[in-house]
Order: C-alpha cells, then structure tokens, then sequence
C-alpha cells in the first residue's frame, strides 16, 4: 500500500485490460491509498476485459487490503496510436472490435473525460502502454518499424 493519502482524488491508468500487468497492479495502488480510479483500454482487448470484469473471474485479484473490492470509476476505450479519428485508417474503424466503441482516439477519451467529469476531472494521469505491432517480440527480433511504432505509442500518448 502507498504511504500516501489519495482521498478524494480521481487516477487514470492508461493501459489496463487485464490484471496481469503494470497498469493493473498501479490501479490497484491508487485504490489502496484511496483514490478514484479510471482505466483506458485497448479496444480489441476491451470486450473481453468487461467479461473478466463481469463473470467475477478477477475477483481475487481486485481485492483490496480493506476486504473492499477495486471497483474501477470508468473505463474507457483507448487506441493511444491515434489522435483522433481522422487518424485512424478506415480498415481499424470498421473493424468489429473497433466499431462498437465510439471515439476509442487520445482526443476521444479525453473528451469522454471532460464530459464525465469537468475541465479539471484528472488529479492523477498514469501511462502504463505496452502495445505495439511486435510488442512480443524479442528486441534483437524487432524491425525498425515494429521499435518505432512503440515508440511512438509510448511516447506520443501522453
């Protein structure tokens, strides 16, 4: 637990869809000192994080040390490869896993944000990104392309 007191103050974690990994674990943090917390996730991966969520098979893992369970304020569909809609190629807009879930773009999600909460909604903002074409990939395996495009995701959400 964070020796910190985060009352009253809102976190977004972007970069969570599951709870395996940083993002997961950070949220958890945030919760534990006390704040509100937020996630912004992949879309593809989006749907089938909402069923973990919803059939109770993270249960264990959103247990705070209170006895209280993590229950997330929001989540957001997040593609941090594109500012905005008119960034994204038509094939990814069509997609099903895309389709569905409004304005997924960095602009998009800010905008949810604004609405859901006000100009000064975010006390707390989290980059926890891990996704990019050759993400499992070896780094010795990773072409020029591959290391550029997590680059860019990692650096050009923020």
């Amino acid at each position: 637990m964070l020796a910190i007191d985060l009352t009253g103050k809102r976190a977004l974690v972007a970069g969570v869809s599951d709870d395996g990994g940083f993002g997961f674990a950070i949220a958890k943090a945030l919760a534990e000192a006390g704040a509100s917390v937020c996630v912004g996730s992949w879309p593809p991966a989006l749907g089938i994080f909402l069923k973990l969520l919803e059939r109770g098979k993270m249960d264990d893992s959103l247990q705070l040390s209170d006895g209280s369970k993590l229950e997330f304020e929001r989540i957001y569909p997040l593609d941090a490869a594109y500012d905005t809609l008119d960034d994204v190629p038509a094939d990814i807009r069509e997609n099903k896993r895309y389709r569905e879930q409004g304005d997924f773009t960095v602009r998009g999600m800010a905008d949810r944000i604004r609405q859901d909460f006000g100009e000064s909604g975010l006390d707390i903002v989290v980059h926890s990104l891990a996704n990019a074409p050759e993400v499992r990939s070896p780094l010795v395996d990773t072409t020029r392309q591959g290391y550029l495009a997590a680059l860019s995701v990692s650096a050009y959400s923020n």
